[in-house]
């Protein structure tokens, strides 16, 4: 695959080794040898690709970044930007910390940069990944990053815009050898905002650079100073430490932080010293180096490395809540069937005469296969879905792209971009014209699937989209995500209907009923929740799982919810009701947590289960009985998800792949 730099372009998609567009016949090739593959990130002054360097046998990976500055208030400013990011990478990217640089030209009158790609997720996707940081990882990420700041505030230059997106921590060590080696594993990136330092310029006001959120208060007046970065970072640490944003962790009427409020364990003294002095908001107060820092962080031993990061718990966020909109769809009535005239209106408890299995049965002799590995998505793909069709598999990946696979072919056919940050679920409407993308950005994409183009965005959660699903008459689209909320959406005028109110905190999933006047819900406070549409009202809450309850679904018939958990179970309840059925699967006796994924064959005879460990198992749906175990990934299963036909499963995976599986 090959992909065109031109903007203008129409048809940037272009098959494997071309070398000039079929749409609009640009060269594709950079300097005849770094060929682009997929666009992975936009920005206020360009655009961001993953590419290969073909001058090169082993064609190794890079990333080009394209000069293309968007609705910048002074253009010249910001080609001077672009251009000095390549002076401080030549300058810088000899550390082996720091992307090394490896081209800047100039070709069709666009600038271009083309550095080291490094392989690994950010900061900001581990913490979404494993949950808030202890103070064990966070002082050895200090002690990873702290060297770094004063390697380049040694060469004169601020950063200004360190924060957990720009911070890389690398799947593997670079097989490279000398001074550049070392046994760090975090990268910081992105130096577009660095700012020289020369003479008498540090006292000079300059041009307000950063993300926000993690900014000094000097810098927001165009003050940044060497102690800025130190700030940031501070600041990066306690999100890591929340997984809340920092505007929330400083209050504004007592003019002091108030991090420690939101923390879900104990915290090391020296170090909540450290970082405290590393957020004064008066510069003075601060840090003045990182040295200084790393000198009290490790009084007496040099800087530990870092391990692996393992996966706490996480603490709960403290939100304000969006109102109702005051009007309503036309949503069918919900009438609960004859023999269920008495519907619970309290919370319902599994019931104790329920009995476990204690003798998990062998599974059978394999008969589903993996057919094919989808590779493309350079990070963790967070969810898969079939169209109606079976002819497309839409992908959304924590790398902020939606990819769209040819099933006949086997093989990418475009990619989607517009998302700002990592792509949390994807989901056909029933009659394929439209897909629905959330994101970590806040928002919901709508794209038009006969154009393969964007539609329009909907706009109204106020924290991470995780989940959205679409109405059986594709005039509605329900989501729900981190700030607790349930949202309904209607997709004729394009706007909010109205909000969900119940939930104690993070909403992982949603599924329609399948007459689409009732919805069911799960996530982070162990709940599972239906809801009366017409009503627009709680009708009952069903707990039976003992932790996060991860995804849900419903069968082909309508009858049966399924809901898999964090606590190793995947439960069947019925749907009127609630009353749980049976409980087919107790994983921990194979060594098994956290069933991140689960989906209900076409025929409503197969439970899929997608793990932690990068199984997936499928079970009778009657019986309860392990029907077989599916090996073929090497991390987490995110997604599962069963074609039309039932002849084929897709699962999406934390190791950046997607496997079809076909019954033989």
């Amino acid at each position: 695959m090959s992909y065109c730099l031109n903007p203008q372009c129409q048809d940037p998609q272009n098959p494997e080794g071309t070398l000039y567009c079929i749409a609009c016949g640009s060269k594709l090739l950079l300097r005849e040898r770094y060929r682009p593959i997929k666009p992975i990130g936009r920005g206020g002054f360009g655009r961001t690709f993953f590419a290969v360097d073909e001058d090169k046998p082993s064609h190794p990976p890079c990333v080009i970044k394209q000069f293309l500055p968007q609705n910048t208030g002074d253009p010249k400013k910001a080609a001077e930007l672009f251009q000095q990011e390549a002076v401080r990478l030549d300058e810088l990217g000899k550390h082996p910390q720091i992307p090394e640089l490896l081209a800047h030209f100039e070709q069709d009158n666009y600038q271009y940069l083309v550095q080291e790609f490094i392989d690994g997720s950010n900061l900001a996707q581990k913490s979404i990944k494993k949950g808030p940081f202890d103070s064990k990882q966070i002082q050895q990420i200090l002690n990873e990053l702290l060297p770094v700041l004063q390697f380049i505030h040694e060469h004169k230059v601020i950063h200004r815009d360190i924060k957990p997106e720009n911070i890389i921590c690398r799947s593997s060590l670079p097989q490279t050898t000398g001074w550049r080696t070392n046994t760090n594993r975090l990268v910081l990136v992105d130096f577009g905002a660095a700012k020289v330092i020369t003479g008498t310029s540090l006292m000079q006001p300059g041009t307000i650079i950063g993300s926000p959120e993690y900014v000094a208060p000097e810098q927001v007046r165009g003050h940044a100073i060497f102690a800025s970065d130190i700030y940031s970072l501070g600041v990066t640490c306690i999100y890591l430490l929340t997984q809340v944003s920092p505007f929330d962790l400083f209050d504004v009427m007592k003019d002091k932080w108030v991090w420690r409020d939101y923390l879900s364990q104990s915290m090391n003294s020296m170090l909540g010293r450290i970082i405290d002095k590393m957020l004064a908001t008066n510069p003075q107060m601060r840090y003045q180096s990182a040295v200084e820092v790393i000198k009290e962080l490790n009084p007496d031993s040099p800087p530990p490395s870092l391990p692996n990061i393992s996966s706490p718990t996480p603490s709960p966020t403290r939100r304000l809540r969006v109102s109702p909109t005051p009007s309503r769809p036309s949503i069918p009535t919900y009438t609960p069937p004859k023999q269920q005239a008495k519907q619970p209106t309290n919370s319902i408890t599994a019931p104790p005469h329920v009995v476990q299995p204690t003798v998990i049965p062998q599974p059978q002799q394999s008969t589903w296969k993996c057919v094919l590995t989808l590779s493309g998505h350079f990070d963790s793909v967070n969810s898969v879905a079939f169209s109606p069709n079976g002819e497309m598999l839409a992908s959304g990946s924590r790398d902020k792209t939606i990819e769209i696979w040819d099933m006949k072919k086997g093989k990418r056919w475009f990619t989607l971009t517009g998302h700002g940050d990592s792509v949390s679920s994807v989901a056909f409407s029933p009659n394929g014209e439209m897909l629905a993308s959330s994101s970590r950005d806040k928002t919901i994409e709508i794209w038009d699937m006969k154009k393969g183009k964007r539609w329009f965005t909907l706009i109204g959660h106020y924290d991470w989209v995780d989940t959205v699903a679409f109405s059986p008459d594709n005039q509605m689209l329900a989501s729900g995500g981190r700030d607790k909320g349930i949202e309904i959406w209607n997709l004729q005028k394009a706007k909010r209907w109205f909000s969900l109110v119940g939930h104690q905190d993070r909403v992982y999933t949603v599924a329609f009923y399948k007459d689409g006047g009732m919805l069911a819900s799960a996530g982070r406070d162990q709940t599972i929740k239906i809801w009366d549409l017409q009503k627009t009202k709680e009708l009952f809450t069903i707990k039976g799982h003992s932790d996060w309850v991860r995804s849900l679904t419903l069968s082909p018939n309508g009858d049966v919810l399924v809901s898999g958990s964090r606590d190793g179970t995947i439960k069947l309840w019925q749907v009127h009701g609630g009353e749980l059925i049976s409980t087919p699967i107790q994983n921990l006796k194979y060594g098994m947590s956290d069933v991140l994924s689960v989906a209900f064959s076409p025929n409503g005879k197969i439970v899929a289960g997608g793990y932690r460990n990068g199984i997936i198992n499928l079970w009778d749906a009657i019986t309860g009985e392990l029907l077989e175990t599916l090996n073929g990934h090497s991390s987490d299963v995110f997604s599962v998800v069963f074609s039309q036909d039932g002849r084929s499963l897709a699962s999406g995976s934390n190791d950046k792949t997607i496997n079809i599986w076909r019954a033989g």
